[in-house]
């Protein structure tokens, strides 16, 4: 030790660029005993002082080398593991990949300020939390998704796993990593089955209970409706401007109920006596293949018609529909209105229509409010 400390004296007497450069080496090797008192506020303060002198100073290749041996430093100044993590990749990249200074702040600014090869390797860091996580999924930039998805040590929850396969439709990369992904379960796979070429549907299809005749069928009807300019979207109906995070969440659920056989008319009923409005909305949408919002604006309407129309068209039962009818009020504010004529106008509904007709019915008159 002694003579390391007298090298280190010698080297800091000199003006010379090498000899700096040697001296910022040493001065790691010095600290690299882990010791507490390196961790005091003091010590701390002066090993900021004296590195930063000598890093703004050091050419690349010993920015390079101190990065290397610093990243998994955990008595590194803070100040120091960050702008280093802001440095040319190379430089940031073991900084990022290993620092133990680095914490979700850290690596959420990064993810918004740096560049997309920083971005990436934040999504390759191993162990990133569900707040760096969702920072990723919600910049929604294709390369830094997939290198998320490629990290099976992220903390990717079931909520997550939806989102980036709702937006695998958009981003082909997603297909292959999302297939693979361990957290992949029955409910996912159905809906990547959607988004995908032929030949990771037959893999997705051996892996996964997948009912792969009912999804065939859903997407070809999905093309027929889509040519004839009626299509609302295969499985995973698109988010509105406009949606809560309540909806979002309803329409999350309905979707997974959906995708997995599960939705059935009577979660109508069930949805009602948990008092969850957005919840009923969302599943009568899903049913009818409508819009949540043309299901919306059949419940704030005076026509309480127009709600038999889409409850017929889902195979909603005439002797359950009074009692349905009942509790939208209360928990609408009174509506759909419309009175006793109105009453009596939506239970002819369901002795005269069937349930194409019902959804051509609907279609017609939400187009007309």
């Amino acid at each position: 030790m002694g003579d390391r400390v007298d090298e280190i004296m010698s080297l800091a007497k000199s003006r010379e660029m090498a000899d700096r450069e040697r001296l910022l080496i040493r001065l790691v090797d010095l600290c690299d005993g882990n010791s507490e008192e390196l961790r005091l506020p003091r010590v701390q303060a002066l090993l900021s002082q004296v590195f930063f002198d000598l890093v703004f100073q050091a050419e690349y290749d010993i920015r390079l080398r101190l990065a290397e041996k610093i990243a998994s430093a955990d008595w590194a100044p803070s100040a120091l593991i960050n702008i280093l993590s802001f440095d040319d990749i190379e430089i940031a990249r073991p900084i990022i990949a290993r620092s133990p200074i680095l914490k979700d702040p850290d690596l959420v600014r990064i993810l918004v300020e740096a560049t997309l090869e920083h971005q990436v390797e934040v999504a390759r860091r191993p162990q990133i939390s569900p707040t760096v996580v969702e920072a990723i999924i919600k910049a929604a930039k294709p390369e830094v998704m997939t290198a998320l998805v490629e990290n099976e040590t992220a903390s990717v929850s079931q909520d997550h796993l939806f989102d980036l396969v709702h937006k695998a439709e958009a981003v082909a990369a997603l297909h292959q990593p999302l297939s693979e992904h361990p957290g992949l379960n029955d409910e996912l796979a159905g809906y990547l089955y959607a988004w995908v070429g032929d030949t990771l549907r037959k893999s997705l299809a051996a892996k996964f209970d997948l009912d792969t005749r009912a999804l065939d069928r859903a997407l070809a009807q999905s093309v027929d409706e889509a040519k004839a300019g009626k299509a609302t979207g295969p499985r995973l109906q698109a988010m509105g401007p406009s949606e809560t995070d309540e909806e979002r969440s309803d329409r999350q659920l309905v979707t997974k109920l959906d995708m997995s056989g599960q939705l059935r008319p009577g979660f109508l009923v069930k949805a009602l006596k948990d008092r969850r409005l957005s919840l009923f909305t969302a599943a009568l949408a899903t049913l009818g293949r409508f819009e949540a919002r043309d299901v919306r604006k059949a419940l704030d309407s005076n026509r309480p018609e127009i709600l038999a129309l889409a409850c017929a068209a889902v195979g909603v039962d005439r002797t359950v529909f009074p009692s349905l009818l009942a509790q939208v009020r209360n928990l609408n504010n009174g509506l759909p209105g419309g009175g006793v004529e109105g009453d009596k106008r939506a239970m002819a509904i369901f002795t005269r229509a069937s349930p194409s007709a019902a959804t051509a019915s609907f279609r017609r008159a939400i187009a007309e409010i």
